[in-house]
């Protein structure tokens, strides 16, 4: 079985902050960010949503498109999400079942 890796977008809840990863598990990585299992960016600023993601069949497709989005300007992101999330929903939304933060955000 091949692997996908995804290149994501987070953000926070006011939309002001925009945090963009590579990974080899989407669903585990989000979840590590929204219960801040490790310090940095995302935990500092609370990026937390997922307002984006694409998803590649080879790692090197995957960070040569995270290169790309990191250089790209605040307003072009923002028209990237718009493009495929005009409501910035959080694209995670239902991945969870609540128990499975709290031992994290007690």
């Amino acid at each position: 079985m091949r692997k996908t890796y995804s290149v994501y977008i987070l953000t926070n809840w006011k939309h002001t902050v925009f945090y963009t990863g590579i990974t080899n598990n989407l669903v585990r990585r989000v979840f590590e960010h929204k219960v801040k299992l490790n310090e940095g960016f995302t935990s500092k600023y609370n990026c937390n949503q997922l307002v984006y993601f694409e998803e590649f069949g080879y790692v090197w497709d995957a960070i040569h498109r995270e290169k790309q989005l990191k250089k790209y300007k605040r307003e072009w992101k923002k028209n990237l999400i718009n493009s495929i999330n005009p409501d910035w929903k959080d694209l995670s939304d239902g991945w969870y079942d609540p128990r499975e933060f709290e031992t994290f955000l007690k």
